[in-house]
């Protein structure tokens, strides 16, 4: 059976629909039809798209509820050069896409915009919450709000700057835009998520009215969803770290502490940590947006939108890991261990299978542990937009209208976390490595039975409460003047004035009197891991575990949080002014515009620093910076169905707030990342060459090429740093990850058909080739390596590809999409780098309308199960299984209404 290639796909598609085209035209009736539902949405976006001046992409709504995605992103995931992924970090899947990026770049360098200013959000996932602060979590913005989402890629003079690959811009609807006085809209619905079993609800409405003289409009819309999460998972990357000499491994295997030939060499790699997770979650969208448009007079516009989402997701992480590694591979752990009772194979740099036994006597083994069962519990784990903005529209005259933009936003992201710790005895085991793209097989004799003793025979914990909140108050005024200057018809200017804070606090947790006693231990919470983990071909099914409740339960009794952490927290405060100057001209075929916007940015950073006396004090940091933004669009009507395009631009995008003051850290390993204060701003240089051929109605080909130099591009370099380590109570020097500018490139093709075919049915494909490396070869990074050097970018997938096809007649209508990207970097640390491996999504929807008011949906999303698999590769050895993922199917089902 031959493969196609996506290219060779879309191809074949294209030359079919030519056909039926043909065909249908020729048959069909002279007559005028009025399009309504898929097909209308397609003919706006598309006509969006063709008369843009600049490069665009652009997905439209019908009405509430219709997307059949759940959030903005996974709508925005379909479209070419658009790539997205279902965490902000390295945490994992959670069924969800939350981070949108463009043309295979880092996050923080797409700028997310809502109706057209911006819009700040939290995460509730704790090392996002300290490393972030740029990038904006989709998972508060539902498919429901959407009105239109424009994506940007490249720039022009009048677009806020920030984003130095692009922006998106969610575009809410307007009251005044809607034709009839009076409009209700409502989605009544649920979702099944196939791994917990669980029914949720999915409730979505939409009032809108304006009076008869259509000066006055109000629209009120509000959210609420829940979906319960169990996902199944390995976890294997916990801790993978070098065999010592002189350790219980190193005697018994000949070669492991000197097995990779770096310089100096090194030992061979080892799971000290790592096995089983099981993660629980319950996640509840709650929100609204109220817009009030007040045509004053004919001149005169006002319009005053206020938007609020709280995203309520308690969670645990059920984590029972193997720790045969952790006291046979270090020399610092059992050095006396009988080198007789441990045995394995050395391969390729890595320790691919261990096993160690329980020898007779064995005095060592007192002090040692199989496993460790950590549950990691979020009993508050939220995160929230909101924004008020109030626009304002005045013609002055003929020739001159002014724009006006004044408000606020504000994100939080807050979670309170605590572990419920039990070492068990040491019992011997196993663990065996297949291969990158295998699941860790542990073997942990009593992994079925509560047990707890060896390295420590008293429960224990360890989290903190961090809470960050992210504000920002603006103001702007554009203006338009039109011109009688030959090709120039118009002229477009403007001013902004902002203020960035994000502070960040931690408080640690302190255990009280009678957590460390096995006494006190929820017993009667005991519980067992799904039978789910079967699926993916590993071993958990069955161990043992504590209830979300139990665990709960003996946090709140045994642990309390007081002690500001200092070293992880932070405040930032970035005011910023701009102003800008922008040229549309347009002659019988040619068009576009070309500008400049400068900027100037102030960063100031406060943060606390171990001084001479060994305690923390407070540093601050001030730099500042101008931007000088020069952007040329060109649009060539080549004829009516062919368009041509150029643009080049400078942008640029500030880095990630957390980059410049988090801490986060690895007590046990000793490990971390450590913001750097004095980061630079990221400063692209962009070109974009593009062909799009409109030959049918509702149906496009096009091809674009793309090139991106990058001028402070962030890399992570690594050293040395001391901080305070809440498990030894004590000053202690950790290995750390600090990020660093340096200089990278990006260039790739992007190829979209889309075409509406005879008989209701239609097609769609799009492919994206990016090609993206780091080249400044930073001191200390990766690409800096004299010996191993990786220069891979963070977030580039060297291809992706969407395929669809949808039906669409006047009661039925449904629609099928394949999304899929291949492997992407998705962050380092000291000892190794963290790949997302391929990943492919397939979702469906159908739809039936039983008469003009109502209709029912059945969406499913990851009809494949698909899993989210990571690899983590360390120079000069194989490549290891990171972690697996099994999220589960997701089917909703809804009755829509509308009047």
């Amino acid at each position: 059976m031959s493969k196609r290639t996506p290219i060779a796909t879309a191809v074949g598609l294209l030359i079919l629909g030519a056909s039926i085209t043909a065909q249908a035209q020729e048959a069909a009736a002279p007559e005028q039809v009025i399009v309504t539902g898929i097909r209308a949405s397609l003919q706006q976006s598309l006509n969006q798209k063709r008369n843009s001046d600049s490069l665009v992409e652009v997905i439209t709504a019908e009405d509430v509820g219709k997307m059949p995605d759940k959030n903005v992103a996974d709508s925005l995931q379909r479209l070419p050069g658009v790539s997205v992924a279902a965490a902000g970090g390295g945490e994992g899947s959670f069924g969800e896409n939350d981070r949108v990026a463009l043309r295979g770049t880092p996050f923080g360098l797409t700028l997310t915009t809502l109706n057209g200013h911006s819009v700040s959000s939290g995460d509730w996932f704790a090392d996002n919450i300290v490393g972030g602060g740029r990038s904006v979590s989709f998972s508060l913005f539902p498919s429901e709000l959407i009105g239109r989402v424009t994506v940007h890629k490249g720039s022009q003079a009048d677009l806020l700057e920030g984003g130095a690959e692009g922006v998106v811009d969610i575009e809410t609807r307007k009251p005044l835009d809607f034709k009839k006085k009076f409009n209700a809209q409502f989605s009544l619905g649920g979702v099944n998520s196939s791994n917990s079993g669980k029914t949720d609800p999915q409730i979505n409405a939409l009032i809108a009215w304006k009076n008869d003289s259509n000066t006055l409009g109000i629209l009120v819309q509000g959210f609420h969803e829940k979906r319960t999460l169990s996902r199944v998972g390995q976890e294997n990357q916990v801790w993978y770290d070098h065999v010592d000499a002189g350790s219980p491994i190193d005697k018994a295997i000949p070669g492991a502490a000197t097995a990779i030939k770096t310089t100096p060499a090194a030992g061979a790699m080892a799971n000290f940590l790592g096995g089983t997770a099981w993660f629980e979650q319950k996640r509840t969208r709650n929100g609204g947006l109220i817009d009030v448009q007040l045509k004053a007079s004919n001149d005169l516009t006002l319009d005053l939108t206020a938007f609020h989402s709280h995203l309520d997701a308690p969670n645990i992480n059920h984590n029972f890991m193997q720790s045969l590694g952790r006291f046979l591979a270090p020399s610092w752990a059992t050095t006396n261990f009988p080198t007789g009772a441990v045995s394995g194979t050395l391969s390729n740099g890595v320790i691919t299978q261990l096993t160690g036994t329980v020898p007779a006597n064995c005095t060592a083994c007192a002090t040692m542990s199989s496993a460790v069962q950590e549950e990691f519990s979020r009993p508050v784990a939220e995160s929230q937009s909101q924004f008020v903005n109030v626009d304002a529209k005045w013609r002055v005259n003929e020739n001159l209208t002014l724009n006006g933009k004044l408000g606020t936003t504000k994100g939080l992201g807050n979670t309170v976390s605590g572990a419920l710790g039990v070492w068990m005895p040491w019992t011997g085991g196993s663990y065996t490595i297949s291969g990158s793209g295998s699941p860790v097989i542990y073997n942990t004799p009593g992994a079925d039975k509560f047990s707890i003793g060896g390295q420590q025979a008293t429960p224990y914990t360890y989290g903190s409460h961090v809470t960050a909140t992210d504000k920002e108050t603006y103001g702007q005024v554009d203006g338009t003047l039109k011109t009688e200057w030959g090709a120039v018809h118009s002229l477009q200017f403007g001013g902004r004035v902002a203020e960035h804070k994000r502070d960040l606090t931690s408080i640690g947790i302190n255990a009280l009197p009678g957590l460390d006693s096995v006494g006190n231990l929820p017993i009667s919470g005991l519980t067992a891991f799904p039978n789910d983990f079967n699926d993916l071909g590993a071993n958990g099914a069955g161990y043992w575990t504590f209830s979300q409740d139990a665990v709960n339960g003996w946090l709140s009794k045994y642990g309390s949080y007081s002690g500001d952490l200092k070293q992880s927290e932070f405040s930032i405060k970035e005011p910023t002014q701009s102003a800008y100057l922008m040229a549309n001209f347009s002659t019988e075929s040619l068009s576009g515009n070309f500008g400049v916007r400068v900027v100037h940015t102030t960063e100031e950073v406060n943060r606390f620093e171990i001084g001479p006396s060994g305690g923390f004090e407070p540093k601050r940091y001030s730099n500042s910076y101008i931007d000088f933004l020069p952007s040329a669009n060109f649009r060539l009507d080549i004829n009516k169905d062919l368009v041509g395009r150029f643009s080049t631009s400078r942008t640029m995008a500030r880095p990630e707030l957390g980059m410049m003051a988090g801490v986060d850290l690895r007590d046990v390993q000793g490990t971390g990342n450590v913001g750097n204060p004095n980061l630079r701003p990221i400063r692209a240089n962009n070109f974009d060459l593009g062909l799009e051929w409109y030959f049918a109605p509702k149906s496009m080909l096009s091809a674009d090429a793309f090139y991106s130099s990058l001028d402070g591009y962030v890399t992570y370099g690594s050293g040395t740093a001391t901080f305070y380590n809440q498990l030894q109570k004590q000053n202690t020097v950790y290995q750390v990850s600090t990020p660093l500018n340096t200089t990278a490139e990006v260039k790739g093709l992007e190829f979209a058909y889309v075409q509406d075919l005879a008989k209701g049915f239609g097609v769609n494909a799009n492919y994206t080739y990016t090609l993206g490396s780091e080249t400044g070869k930073a001191p200390g990074s990766a690409c800096g390596a004299l010996a191993y050097a990786d220069c891979t970018l963070i977030g580039t997938s060297k291809n992706a590809y969407n395929v669809g096809a949808f039906y669409e007649q006047d009661k039925f209508s449904a629609r099928i999409t394949y999304s899929w990207r291949s492997g992407f970097l998705n962050g380092t640390s000291r000892n190794s780098a963290a790949f997302q491996a391929p990943i492919g999504t397939l979702s469906a929807s159908i739809a039936y309308q039983i008469n003009e008011n109502y209709s029912l949906t059945l969406d499913g999303k990851d009809l494949n199960n698909p899993l989210v698999r990571s690899i983590t590769h360390t120079p000069g050895a194989m490549d290891l299984p990171g972690s697996l993922y099994k999220n589960g199917r997701q089917v909703y089902f809804a009755l829509h209404g509308k009047y």
